[in-house]
């Protein structure tokens, strides 16, 4: 497998551990607000091999806390398996990062015990997923990725990326509704900054949710989970 790119010290992207993040490219998403540009559309900022991967794990034994994998959508790589076997036999836990579009994967990787911990991206409410992706299959497989995580992941998140249009009042309640009862709902807000998949989205108007927006957005969701912070 040829990795994309390799952040060697993480303190957020493992919750509760000092990770590293290895990145895959290719995503079957169009998120306009994607900050990971080049990923989504396939690309290679960087290449490297599987087995240079694990010789900078075996090196940092002892340092690192766990191996946070991202993309792209890592799912869409037959070779997601023997990555995470390779890391876990090294004896690192693994978290994954997915936009829940291929739950038969995630069943797979649940069932050999190859992931500790899902984070998984709820864009906007089931049905409102035009934007972000074309499939008119979607609704089914995040439901039953969903599904999956709630009852068979040792740990994990769900996450919603609150950039204006796609996320109102309404809208997080929703996705709140649908995951109601899960261990943790993260709202994070959407980094202006960062460069687009599409260079427009910035443009056309300010998606900005600022912090007195994102705590009412937390207090509608707080009484569907278990837990919900902004991050």
């Amino acid at each position: 497998m040829i990795l994309a790119g390799l952040q060697k010290n993480s303190f957020i992207d493992f919750p509760g551990k000092i990770s590293c993040v290895l990145f895959t490219t290719g995503c079957n998403f169009i998120c306009p607000y994607c900050h990971n540009a080049d990923l989504a559309r396939g690309e290679y900022p960087e290449r490297f091999e599987s087995a240079e991967v694990v010789d900078f794990l075996k090196a940092r034994q002892g340092m690192l806390e766990g191996v946070a994998i991202t993309g792209g959508e890592p799912t869409l790589d037959s070779s997601i398996f023997d990555l995470c076997r390779a890391v876990k036999s090294l004896g690192y836990p693994v978290k994954l990062d997915t936009n829940g579009s291929r739950p038969g994967v995630l069943r797979q990787l649940l069932a050999q015990h190859l992931v500790d911990f899902i984070a998984m991206d709820i864009k906007a409410p089931l049905n409102s997923y035009h934007p972000f992706c074309r499939n008119p299959q979607i609704h089914e497989k995040l439901t039953a990725s969903i599904r999956i995580i709630m009852e068979s992941a040792p740990d994990y998140e769900f996450r919603t990326t609150c950039a204006a249009p796609f996320v109102t009042e309404t809208a997080v309640k929703t996705i709140a509704k649908t995951i109601q009862g899960a261990a943790c709902y993260v709202l994070q807000p959407f980094n202006r900054r960062a460069v687009c998949l599409d260079p427009e989205f910035n443009r056309r108007q300010d998606p900005t949710i600022f912090p007195e927006g994102m705590q009412r957005l937390k207090a509608l969701a707080e009484p569907f989970v278990r837990r919900c912070i902004t991050r």
